[in-house]
């Protein structure tokens, strides 16, 4: 994967599998969750996707991935690319180290927002990989820590 994750410090992240391993080594109950979220702006959309390791009651710490590309004007595929681009990461960190991955997607249930047109298609393409789906207002701990950095 031709990405460049960053720790929150602004250290680049060379090699993920050899950094999720270390993280492994040191609490090996860790919980790995990858989230995307994407803002609009002026002239552009940025999508971050982190990396987020979970400690149980003890904290999280996570890297990320910001890119910024032409903007899309329709939601429903800028929202969709935040599936996709979770769903590349997680498919290659899970190729590569034998871990459990959770996917954190940024959509809401609630119908009064348009996230949750994407809900059903989204978490049912999550789940067909055989990773467990956190939608709002559950357990969003990755896409946190990305909307963090999209703004």
């Amino acid at each position: 994967m031709n990405r460049v994750f960053r720790k929150v410090e602004g250290d680049s992240v060379t090699d993920i599998v050899k950094h999720t391993i270390d993280v492994l080594k040191e609490c090996p109950y860790v919980e790995i969750h990858v989230g995307t979220d994407s803002q609009n702006h002026r002239r552009s959309t940025v999508y971050v996707t982190a990396i987020a390791y979970r400690y149980g009651n003890r904290g999280v710490h996570y890297i990320y991935h910001k890119h910024k590309m032409k903007k899309i004007k329709d939601k429903w595929t800028r929202l969709w690319n935040e599936a996709d681009y979770s769903i590349e990461v997680a498919n290659w960190l899970t190729s590569k180290v034998n871990v459990k991955v959770e996917i954190d997607l940024d959509y809401n249930y609630q119908e009064k927002h348009f996230s949750s047109k994407l809900v059903g298609p989204a978490v049912g393409w999550v789940e067909s990989l055989g990773y467990k789906a956190n939608i709002k207002p559950h357990n969003q701990i990755a896409t946190r820590a990305a909307d963090h950095h999209c703004r």
